[in-house]
């Protein structure tokens, strides 16, 4: 799993605030549904496990994880992939295959 440094613009900002990262990736994958690739998304998440799950979503799902965001707030940075997997609606731990 690669790390960048995350950009400090993003495209779009997902608000996780108080979600756990099930609910939270549930939001994340409706909110990025049709975004073109190659687009920074930052998501806020408050959840403890945000910083393991986001990165393990981001490589099941094809997604890149560019990591935490600077500025002391708990947020962390996506790039939209070319070439993602879906995840079964209910479930955003498994890809369609799955």
């Amino acid at each position: 799993m690669t790390h960048h440094q995350a950009p400090a613009e993003a495209d779009l900002i997902v608000d996780g605030t108080g979600l756990l990262c099930v609910t939270l990736l549930l939001r994340l994958r409706a909110a990025i549904d049709g975004l073109r690739p190659g687009r920074v998304v930052h998501i806020i998440a408050t959840d403890p496990a945000a910083p393991l799950d986001l990165p393990a979503w981001c490589h099941t799902t094809g997604h890149t994880y560019l990591g935490p965001v600077p500025g002391g707030r708990p947020v962390y940075a996506v790039k939209i992939g070319a070439r993602v997997r879906p995840t079964q609606p209910s479930k955003p731990w498994h890809t369609r295959q799955d």
